[in-house]
């Protein structure tokens, strides 16, 4: 019967934790889903790939008090992205913004599909070019029985 009120503690214990809500409170009821969005969409500094919402690093918790206290001054969206990312570089956003400095973050998919098209259409030549060659130059099957009979005598 001991044990059974061990797991019951530690079955609360366990619910209790997995419970736990950053609660967040805002003026407007417009910012909450603004938040929501920004953290979601932001990239913590320290996580590898890892968005702010899902982060529990100190660096993450101190950003999401950050964006709560912006939003609450009236700053619009993208204004608290040029915001972070005036400190925190062009890492914390998932989709960076087309500019000299990502063309070739942006354009490299395009690179590398046009350099495996390019790449299957020349193999693809080639094998035909080496098949057309192994059969235009072959003699048929008489003119080498002729051959093999000439050569016996």
């Amino acid at each position: 019967m001991k044990y059974f009120g061990a797991l019951v503690f530690f079955v609360w214990l366990t619910v209790a934790s997995a419970n736990t809500v950053d609660l967040v409170v805002f003026s407007d009821p417009a910012y909450h889903q603004r938040y929501q969005q920004l953290i979601t969409e932001l990239r913590c500094p320290k996580c590898q790939n890892q968005n702010l919402a899902d982060s529990n690093a100190p660096i993450s918790l101190d950003l999401r008090a950050q964006i709560q206290q912006l939003l609450e001054k009236g700053l619009s969206n993208h204004e608290i992205e040029q915001y972070l990312t005036q400190r925190y570089s062009e890492f914390i956003l998932y989709r960076p913004e087309v500019n000299q400095k990502t063309y070739l973050l942006w354009l490299s998919p395009l690179l590398i599909l046009g350099v495996g098209f390019f790449t299957v259409l020349s193999l693809s030549g080639r094998s035909v070019k080496i098949k057309n060659a192994h059969t235009s130059g072959m003699p048929d099957q008489q003119q080498v029985a002729d051959l093999l009979d000439d050569g016996g005598q």
